[in-house]
Parts: structure tokens; C-alpha cells; sequence
């Protein structure tokens, strides 16, 4: 039986399918981003051992603290292919991050699982839609809407049990991967030996609970930071901050002025010059002297450089009193407190105990993250209740929500652009599209609504980034995978699904005027056909994408050009130019790669030739990625593999919508005729299966990590406070207890898992379970990190306002002397500050430069500041 007759005047026949856009889209699409692909890759290699600050800033930047610097790579196309082959991606674990390390190898995964999906699929779906009997054309041939006959849709179902079936076992593999590296990362004597490996964050704690309280709830404390409220404090340190900075830059400005001045007189032309015959003030033009308004338009008018040393040397002595106070523990509580334990043990196990709520032993106390980076606080909202926190994010998830449903407007509007040829038929004012020559066709609907949705969701991460932070989340890694989980469901709904609904539904809405009853037909008939849209977005991004990652054009933008065209103005801006290298927000990035997996996944088996593109798009962007986090990226954000593991789990949502797709194809052909039925039924359990699998995964996944945890102890050499700061002493040696079984507070051990051995086996092999990645990861992870002094570990966790000292200022030096006496005069005027100028001088341009921009190292700029592995 016909679903979809073609005769004059029957449903369907005033599309003609001779029409169809498929092909010319795509090649629309490819000409001109293999073209650009080719020069940016061409622009690349050119410019690769040109400019090493964009290409290779890792192999000689010496300010990333203990990240071992990346063997520089070799010159030339195939010295590049030699470095990316010897260089396995465990160096990016090693020298980098296990983020770093995860996202790349995330790319890995959906080429594997793609490549697996053409050899499952196209074999054979393809004679089957490409013999269907639509008499679809160009591209859609291939999907299942050239199919006719309802008998060959079981080859649909029994194929989407095969491959996704896989998937499901690709992904619980991986899962368990991710969790025995991360352990392991975590685990070894160095990542154990951390302090921040051992420290627990706690919020809601009432104030009345004393830290003797707090040794006492938890055996193995060794440190305790209670969090003070330093918003007045911090206001000062900005105002302090800021107006040491003006003082800077107006001090520099004072000398590039008189430079000027006189290299015009030595060239005989016009300048100013004074009446002295020596000196520095021979050059300084007193209406020159760098002035600025107190406050915007309004405010009075004052000398920059006098201000600045009387307000600092006012402010300075007020932020002093004000952080001896919080240092002493003066300050109005917040309700939260850092505590640092003895061993990673000791905190595994306190983690574990608050996670009950029968034995926690405060049932106010939250224990907000384990293993908190100090780096990594989101200050301001230490003190935001857990019933706060979780209202405020129900107002940020509604905001959410409001987003995606009005978001749909435009993204719909760009998802008909892609089926434009088609809306003419329903707007018949549009027919002067037809006249449009076919190439330039192919570009309106394959590249426009590409470049246009790219553009449309630009803002979406910054907005859902800021909701995080409003919604109260303590620090930057959950800000980062609250806003990884509001973004994927963005990407899901308006750049997948609203967009494949609005193509489908735009190509059937003029024969639905004509007859309503063919409505379910015609969209289950023209819902493949959507798939196009895709095709173009994997060509987009494997191709132009990848090679604009590749070629850096950031970089080259602001590092190069801008930094010929507008140089730094002071060597503290040279300088954080310089050591300041790119770093991915994993809460925007991996969405949208994400997204591309399920989109593969969605169309799997609908329209299988968008495996073939995932593949090849996939493999060229894992190429870029895995140079950039070699020689270019750095991390600065760490959820120690967190955003890896939820991306896993996202995926699932592309299986998920893969057979709801098929049953809802399968119901549409059954309603029509009865022997639908089967491939329905198969596919309904399935569906079935997919979720049960998907349950019994997570818990699994949970039982293993909480078993993992309680594996022997690390020995952790650990620093020696003060008794009165509540130090324990250590000498390093291990600390056996077991936190749950010593009758004090009693921890739940968890139940193994249940699934079954063979099963086991194969989605967790031997070859990746902790103890083998352990012992694989690189020696430097098998040797403790040296105890910090005791100075940086007493302060680790306090606000950065408490031990925020006052900035060196770094000027610039002149041949005149200004600087020489600027120097003077500000240490003068300003007790206890430090001022500075060396390192930096004019060039014979007047532009400012820093001699270590030339030689690679940091260490020796005057505003160096050592990196802390807390």
C-alpha cells in the first residue's frame, strides 16, 4: 500500500520531488567551506612556526605552575603528522587536564560509534530506502521516507536494535571507564597528596556550631576555615585595586607623554620642551598630566598620579585592619566552613556520612563539593541557604523554561529557510524565489540557516551561565555543569528537534490545506527529509569549524594583528597577553558537540547517510581539538571529568529520541496498515529495554564509585599548623581507620552491584578498571606533592579579599629619569608599596615592551606570581 501517491491531484503531488534541494544544498554547503577549510589549514601550517605564541604557547610559556611543558612540535606538513602520531592523546592527561583529556577523547567515541553505525546501517538500509518506491530524489533516496512498502520497515526495527543496542554497551563502557580514570586520577599519591584532594566544603552550617564542634563530628579534621562576610572588605580591595592600576597606567602615560615630546625636538620637530636646560621636567607638559573625573560625567576632576597616592595611602591602612580582623576570626559568619582532613580517606568517608540523612550528624549541614579547589569559590554565594539555593534555581530552570518556548520563534523561522523551495508553494508571493539561480538556492537553504542558527545561540551559554551563579551554586565547576545541563536541553529542543519539526512540517503544510487527513502521513513521510539540514551542520562544522579551531583565528586576531595594531599600553598588560592562554568553558562547549552525537544518533536509522558525515566532521574536529589542547589550551575550570561523564549520560537522549522517532513512524504506517505492527511492537520494546538498561546503568555506575572510594588509603604527607589552628600533626605515614566502622558515626557501606559477571566483563573490563589505569598514568603521578609552606596552606581557603595584598606596580623606563623619580616619589608618598621599572622600556616607536615576551619567561616580570597546586 502507498503512503504517499504521487498522481495529479492525489495527497502529495503538488510537491515534486525532481525539485528537490538535497543535493545542490549539500554541495552548496561543501564548496565553500572546503574552500575556506583549505586556506585556513593552508594559513595554518604558514603561520604555525611563525608565530609559536599562537601555535605552541605551552612548549615555552614557563608560567603554567608544575603542567610539564609539550615537546615543541617539528616544522614543516610532515614533521606535524610525525609529532600528532608519536604524541598519544595520555599527554593530555599528563601535562594537561582529565578534562582536557575526556573532551578530546569525546570526539573519538562518536567517530567510533558513527564509523559502527555505517557499517551496521548502510549495508543494509540503503538498498532498502534507495529501492523503497517513493521516487525520492538526490539525497532522499537514502532515508526512510523513499520507503513504501510497510513490510521493509522491519529491516528498520531489527537494525536499531543491532546498532543502538551497541551504543547502549559503548556508552556503559565508556562510563565506567570515566569513573575508574577519574578515581584513579584522583586517587594516585599525587592527586591524594593535594590539599584541595582532602578538603570538604560545608554550607548552612549553623553559627552557633564552634569549630570543636566541627573536630568532633568528623574524626580526621585537621583544619578548619570558617567563612566570614567580606563584602565591605572586598568593596575596599576593588577600589584599591582599581586605583592602583590608574596609577599605573598614568604614571606610564606621564613618560610616553615626555618621550614623545622629546624624540619630536631631536628630529627638529615641534614639540613642547621646557625652560630647564637638564632634567626630566625639561619634557613634562603640565596640562598633559594625566587627569580622570571621581565619578562618570559628573564627578570632580582631579591629578591621577597625586590622587592615587593620597587615596591609597588612605585606603591601604583601612583593607590592613579590616583583614587582620577576618584573619583572627572577627568577622560575621556566614555559615560556611572549609575543613581539610588528614587523608583523601578520612574526607571520603565524611563525604559519604553527609550523603545520609539518617546518620549525617547535623541534619542542617550541607556538604556542597568534595575536593574544592580554593580557585574555584563563588564567594558571594557561601552564604545563600540550601532552601535558597534550590529556590532560586526553580526560578532560573523557569526562566529556563520560558527561554526555549519563545527562543522557538526565530529558530523555527530559521528551520523553514532550509525548506524555503517548499514554502513557496504555500506563499505564493515567495514565487520569485524559484527565479533565484540553483546554486545560489543552495546556499539560502543548506549554508544561511547553518551560519544564522550559529549566530541565534551565541548569547544562550552566557545567559545560562549567569542564572548558575544567581541560582547559588558555591563554586565554578557546578556553575560549569548546571549550565552543561540547561545548555544541552537548549541544543536538544530549538537546534535539533524544533528545528527538524519546523523543515518536516513546512514541506506538508500547503497539502494539509488541501486535505487534513494526510497530515500524519505526509510528516512521517517528509520528517527524514529534515535530515539535510543536518547533513549541512556536519559538513559546516567538520570542515570550517575544525579548521578555524585549527588555524586559531582568536589568536591570530588578538595576539597578532591587534597586538601590532594596538599594543599593550603597560607591561602588565603585555604580560597578561602573554601568559594568559585560551581555555574552553566546558558548560558551553560540550553541548553543542554533544548535540551533534545525538543528532547522529536521532537519525541513525531514519536517514543513515548522516553517520557517514558525523564521521568525517567528528574526525577532523577531534584533530583540532587534540592540537589545541597540546600546544595551545590550557584549563582553567577543573570538574576532575564530572562534565565527561554527565555528556555520557546525555547521549542517551539521542538513543532515546532514535526510537521514539521509529515508533512514532511505525504508529503512523500502522494506523494505515496492520502490518506495521511488528516493526512497531519490536520497537516499543525496545524502547522498553533501552530504559530499563538505562536505570540499571546509573545505579551500577553509582555502587561502583562509592565502592572504589573505600579501596586502601593513600599515604598523603600533610603540612603542620599551629595546635591552636586545629592541626594534627602528620609525618606522611598512612592513617588506616576506617571513618565507618569505628563506632563513632557509623557509614552505610554500599551494596555491590548488581549486574551480572559476563555483563560485567564486557562493559568493564580488567584493562580499564583503576587499579590498571593507576598504574599506567605517568610517573608524576606516582610521587606526592612536596607539602605546601605553611604560610600558603594556613590561607588556602580563606577570602581572597583577606589575603588580597596590595599590586606591584610596574612602570616603564625612560632614558629622561621620570620613571627613576616617579619611583621615588610614589614609594614616598605611599608606605609599604612596591613600585617598579624594570623589564619594560620605549621602543623607538614609543610602544611599550617587555623584554621576557621576547625570551619566553615569566618568572622574571616584576607582577610573576607563582602557581599554587593547592
Amino acid at each position: 500500500m502507498a503512503l504517499f501517491r504521487r498522481d495529479n491531484g492525489q495527497p502529495g503531488s503538488n510537491r515534486d520531488d525532481s525539485k528537490s534541494n538535497s543535493l545542490s544544498g549539500l554541495v552548496s554547503t561543501l564548496v565553500p567551506t572546503l574552500l575556506l577549510a583549505i586556506v585556513f589549514v593552508t594559513l595554518f601550517f604558514i603561520f604555525r612556526n611563525k608565530f609559536r605564541r599562537v601555535y605552541a604557547p605551552r612548549t615555552y610559556i614557563d608560567s603554567l605552575g608544575d603542567q610539564r611543558r609539550t615537546p615543541a612540535p617539528s616544522a614543516g606538513f610532515f614533521g606535524w603528522i610525525r609529532d600528532f602520531r608519536t604524541i598519544s592523546d595520555r599527554h593530555i592527561l599528563d601535562h594537561q587536564s582529565i578534562d582536557a583529556y575526556l573532551f578530546v577523547r569525546y570526539f573519538k567515541l562518536i567517530v567510533v560509534i558513527s564509523f559502527l553505525g555505517c557499517l551496521v546501517t548502510w549495508p543494509v538500509l540503503f538498498p532498502i530506502n534507495i529501492t523503497g518506491g517513493a521516487g525520492k530524489q538526490q539525497l532522499d533516496m537514502l532515508s526512510m521516507a523513499n520507503v513504501v512498502n510497510v513490510n521493509r520497515y522491519y529491516a528498520h526495527a531489527l537494525v536499531s536494535c543491532v546498532f543502538l543496542g551497541l551504543v547502549m554497551i559503548i556508552i556503559a563502557r565508556e562510563s565506567f571507564f570515566t569513573v575508574n580514570i577519574r578515581q584513579a586520577y584522583r586517587r594516585s599519591p599525587w592527586g591524594a597528596s593535594r590539599l584541595s584532594s582532602r578538603t570538604i566544603l560545608f554550607t548552612n552550617v549553623p553559627k552557633a556550631l564552634t569549630q570543636a564542634n566541627l573536630f568532633e563530628m568528623f574524626p580526621g579534621v585537621q583544619h578548619a576555615w570558617v567563612v566570614s562576610d567580606c563584602k565591605q572588605l572586598a568593596k575596599l580591595v576593588e577600589d584599591r585595586d582599581d586605583t592602583a592600576f590608574k596609577l599605573e597606567a598614568a604614571e606610564i602615560q606621564l613618560s610616553r607623554d615626555a618621550n614623545v615630546n622629546r624624540t619630536k625636538v631631536a628630529k627638529g620637530k615641534k614639540a613642547y620642551q621646557g625652560e630647564e636646560s637638564e632634567g626630566a621636567s625639561k619634557w613634562l607638559n603640565p596640562k598633559d598630566r594625566p587627569t580622570h573625573k571621581l565619578k562618570f560625567l559628573i564627578g570632580k576632576k582631579v591629578d591621577t598620579i597625586e590622587y592615587g597616592r593620597q587615596h591609597l595611602a588612605e585606603v591601604i591602612p583601612k583593607i590592613q585592619l579590616e583583614q587582620d580582623k577576618h584573619w583572627n576570626g572577627q568577622g560575621n559568619l556566614v555559615g560556611a566552613v572549609f575543613l581539610e582532613f588528614n587523608t583523601q580517606r578520612s574526607a571520603q568517608d565524611a563525604w559519604q556520612l553527609m550523603q545520609k540523612r539518617k546518620t549525617k550528624p547535623n541534619s542542617k549541614m550541607h556538604a556542597a563539593q568534595l575536593g574544592v579547589h580554593p580557585d574555584e569559590v563563588v564567594w558571594n554565594n557561601l552564604g545563600i541557604s540550601t532552601t535558597m539555593h534550590w529556590l532560586r534555581w526553580i526560578a532560573a530552570t523557569a526562566f529556563i523554561t520560558v527561554m526555549i518556548i519563545f527562543w522557538a520563534i526565530p529558530v523555527t523561522f530559521v528551520g523553514a529557510i532550509s525548506q524555503v523551495n517548499y514554502l513557496v508553494q504555500l506563499l505564493p508571493f515567495l514565487s520569485f524565489i524559484n527565479k533565484i539561480p540553483t546554486v545560489i538556492l543552495g546556499v539560502v537553504t543548506g549554508l544561511l540557516p547553518v551560519v544564522a542558527l550559529a549566530i541565534l545561540m551565541a548569547l544562550v551559554p552566557i545567559v545560562c551561565r549567569l542564572l548558575a551563579r544567581l541560582a547559588g551554586y558555591t563554586t565554578n565547576s557546578q556553575v560549569e555543569l548546571q549550565t552543561q545541563s540547561w545548555y544541552f536541553a537548549f541544543q536538544v529542543i530549538q537546534v535539533f528537534l524544533i528545528t527538524t519539526f519546523a523543515g518536516a512540517a513546512t514541506t506538508v503544510i500547503n497539502a494539509v490545506k488541501s486535505d487534513p487527513k494526510q497530515v500524519l502521513t505526509l510528516l512521517s513521510t517528509n520528517l527524514p527529509l529534515a535530515s539535510n539540514f543536518f547533513i549541512n551542520n556536519f559538513v559546516l562544522f567538520g570542515l570550517s569549524s575544525a579548521a578555524g579551531t585549527l588555524l586559531n583565528i582568536g589568536g591570530i586576531v588578538g595576539v597578532v594583528l591587534l597586538g601590532r595594531i594596538l599594543p599593550g599600553k603597560t607591561p602588565r598588560k603585555i604580560f597578561q597577553k602573554f601568559t594568559t592562554l585560551a581555555a574552553p568553558m566546558w558548560g558551553s562547549e560540550l553541548p553543542k558537540w554533544v548535540n551533534l552525537g545525538v543528532i547522529a544518533l536521532s537519525y541513525s536509522c531514519i536517514a543513515p547517510l548522516v553517520l557517514g558525515f558525523c564521521t568525517v566532521g567528528m574526525s577532523l574536529i577531534y584533530i583540532a581539538f587534540r592540537y589545541n589542547f597540546l600546544y595551545t589550551y590550557e584549563t582553567n575550570i577543573d570538574t576532575k571529568g564530572a562534565a565527561y561523564q554527565r555528556a555520557l549520560s546525555q547521549l542517551f537522549v539521542g538513543v532515546y529520541i532514535s526510537e521514539l522517532c521509529l515508533i512514532g513512524l511505525f504508529s503512523i504506517a500502522a494506523a494505515k496498515s496492520p502490518a506495521a505492527a511488528g516493526p512497531l511492537a519490536i520497537e516499543a520494546v525496545l524502547f522498553g529495554a533501552t530504559i530499563l538498561f538505562h536505570i540499571i546503568l546509573r545505579k551500577a555506575l553509582t555502587h561502583h564509585e562509592a565502592r572504589i572510594a573505600y579501596s586502601d588509603p593513600v599515604a598523603t604527607p600533610h603540612h603542620n599548623l599551629e595546635k591552636g589552628d586545629g592541626a594534627v600533626d602528620g609525618a606522611g605515614m598512612p592513617v588506616e581507620k576506617n571513618f565507618g566502622s569505628n563506632g563513632n558515626s557509623p557509614v552505610a557501606q554500599p551494596r555491590a552491584t548488581r549486574v551480572p559477571a559476563f555483563i560485567s566483563r564486557i562493559i568493564n573490563p580488567e584493562s580499564s578498571s583503576t587499579a590498571t589505569l593507576s598504574s599506567s598514568l605517568e610517573q608524576y603521578y606516582h610521587t606526592p606533592q612536596q607539602p605546601l609552606p605553611v604560610d600558603i596552606a594556613k590561607r588556602a581557603y580563606f577570602n581572597p579579599a583577606v589575603t588580597s595584598p596590595t599590586p606591584v606596580l610596574w612602570i616603564v623606563r625612560d632614558e629622561m629619569g621620570i620613571s627613576a623619580r616617579e619611583v621615588a616619589n610614589t614609594t614616598k608618598a605611599v608606605p609599604g608599596i612596591i613600585i617598579t621599572d624594570e623589564q619594560a622600556t620605549f621602543n623607538e616607536k614609543n610602544k611599550v615592551e617587555w623584554a621576557g615576551a621576547e625570551t619566553g619567561s615569566a618568572r622574571d616580570a616584576p607582577i610573576f606570581e607563582e602557581k599554587i597546586n593547592y
